[in-house]
């Protein structure tokens, strides 16, 4: 008797049967941490505001929910426009300088946006270089002589928002361009399709699942965004959480405005998902050709060069040039901050202690998406990365009351035990700041390194279970030396984005706490610009670290042509 061999028994993992086990634990624990701060905020919401409340929902709230609303609607259109444009560019034609544009246009993703809006309020000051340049140009003498638009202001936000965000868009448009097949592409053209028609007809529809998750994600970050919001006048809903809670004193008034502001996230959510559900995109399979890129020459390939310029040039060459000239002259007048090494110390310390804890949270929520065979393990795994979505003052307003009532509880039993009193071990400590950190940016870090799993064979895991390796040692022996660049990079990726964190530090930080962000932020807030540069350049200097790892992996072994 024949018995016929499966042919996927080799490709798939040896799993355990279909029971929970200590992953599946270990990942209901993570996902009950993320799930904490809504607990958090529906306890403190409920408790009630007393009379701030009526305050809130008629001066308050209605503006603020306008305004985000008006932000984020023309922030999309904003990082939708020039992302496409810029990915259809780039993939597209050739014309001199597309090699360096195609990855200069993730320079602006090293600059966070609390510091473009930073830059920006000095550079386009009434007494700023650029009116004061346009007045000696044309003659005048009074700022009050040239009108000049108002930076401080909601078109300001979404000018200066849309120029930072617009790479979350950039990055996968460009990636579904040029893995569409080079056949449609071709026969557009064969039956006398134009350029644009091309573009719109048949390029733009298949892309369209991925400028919905860039441009979700841009629009998470700008509704997420503190500083810059606060420094250009706009009232959104995240700087009335900060205001209500910091200036009101009052934790009930910024939950309600938080759980609110979750339903705006969530609808977010829901509407990219709606747009794409019935959107399927198939790769082109085997070594086949990619599409000729057309040749630019003349007035057209200028064109092309300066569409891609000036978003580098706007979300990244001006306010860095600034920071440079700035940080130069303040540490030429002064020398460098006497406390300098206090906010990097600060700075990293927090970001690395948060980084070693997701990288390790990270591992345990990627395993149980590999070797998993309870059946709400999926659901886990997409539960754990939900931090990512929630903006930080929402995090730093539902993390409280957990930590609190943890502290009180530890204190209690410390007094009544041993007769002392440990006080606040978590609440007000940078335990909380790395906490919330960890929740936040924990979705970067599974998700790297669930990337990185994904490329290692099954039948290795196969291999070593049938010789009796348990999970510890399949990490140890086999996976951890070849996840050792998934984890690196996922690993650097949360440490810069812990660096750059601006609502989370502020709510959260300890008394007397300073990081490089928290000083940039109070400077600017003082209009003391200038004393901030140093603190500035540094944090963009460090963002500089992932857009190479990105630039690296993303354009990788591509055959890009000439230009």
């Amino acid at each position: 008797m024949t018995t016929t061999a499966d042919p996927e028994a080799t490709t798939r993992p040896l799993r355990r049967p279909a029971s929970v086990g200590g992953l599946d634990i270990l990942s209901l624990l993570v996902v009950l941490l993320v799930l904490t701060p809504v607990g958090g905020l529906v306890y403190f919401a409920v408790q009630g505001s007393g009379d701030l409340w009526p305050h809130l929902l008629r001066n308050v709230i209605p503006t603020a929910l306008w305004t985000s609303l008006l932000l984020l609607a023309g922030v999309g259109v904003m990082v939708a426009a020039i992302g496409v444009g810029a990915a259809w560019l780039i993939a597209g034609y050739v014309f001199p300088g597309r090699r360096i544009l195609e990855w200069a246009l993730l320079l602006p993703l090293s600059v966070p946006t609390y510091i473009l809006a930073y830059a920006y309020l000095d550079v386009m000051h009434p007494v700023g270089p650029v009116q004061t340049a346009l007045r000696a140009l044309f003659g005048l003498d009074s700022p009050q002589d040239l009108w000049f638009p108002e930076i401080r202001s909601l078109g300001g936000a979404i000018f200066l928002l849309g120029f930072v965000l617009y790479p979350y868009v950039y990055l996968p448009a460009r990636a579904l361009f040029m893995m569409q097949s080079p056949t449609v592409i071709e026969v557009a053209r064969t039956l006398g399709s134009g350029p644009a028609r091309t573009f719109l007809t048949v390029a733009l529809p298949l892309a369209r699942p991925a400028i919905a998750v860039g441009t979700s994600l841009a629009l998470m970050e700008a509704l997420n965004d503190i500083g810059a919001s606060e420094f250009l006048g706009v009232r959104t809903l995240t700087v009335a959480i900060y205001t209500t809670w910091v200036t009101r004193s009052s934790i009930e008034g910024a939950a309600q405005i938080a759980l609110l502001m979750l339903i705006v996230v969530f609808a977010l959510v829901v509407v990219e998902r709606i747009g794409r559900r019935h959107q399927r995109f198939v790769g082109r399979g085997g070594r086949q050709h990619q599409a000729a890129p057309v040749h630019l020459a003349g007035g057209r390939a200028a064109l092309a060069c300066l569409a891609c310029v000036a978003p580098v040039a706007i979300g990244f060459m001006v306010p860095t040039a600034y920071l440079v000239v700035e940080a130069a002259r303040r540490i030429r007048a002064f020398g460098l901050p006497a406390d300098l090494g206090t906010w990097v110390a600060n700075s990293v310390t927090s970001a690395l202690a948060a980084t070693l804890v997701a990288v390790a949270v990270g591992l345990v929520v990627a395993y149980t998406a590999r070797f998993s065979r309870a059946r709400w393990s999926g659901a886990l795994v997409r539960l754990s990365g939900i931090g990512y979505t929630v903006p930080g003052t929402v995090l730093a307003v539902g993390l409280l009351i957990p930590m609190t009532s943890l502290d009180n509880a530890v204190d209690g039993a410390a007094r009544s035990l041993l007769g002392l009193s440990t006080g606040l071990l978590l609440t007000g400590s940078g335990a909380a700041l790395v906490l919330a950190y960890v929740v936040r940016f924990l979705a970067i870090s599974s998700g790297g390194i669930e990337a990185g799993l994904a490329k290692i064979s099954p039948s290795l895991d196969s291999a070593a279970r049938c010789l009796g390796a348990g999970h510890v040692r399949l990490l140890g022996r086999i996976h951890a030396p070849m996840l050792r660049p998934a984890i690196t990079a996922a690993a650097l990726l949360v440490f810069v984005d812990c660096m750059k964190e601006l609502p989370i530090t502020l709510l959260l930080r300890p008394f007397n706490f300073e990081t490089l962000a928290t000083h940039v932020y109070g400077e600017a807030a003082r209009g003391t610009y200038e004393d901030g540069a140093v603190a500035a350049l540094m944090i963009v200097i460090v963002g500089l670290a992932p857009i190479i790892l990105l630039a690296r992996t993303s354009f990788r072994g591509g055959d890009r042509g000439p230009g």
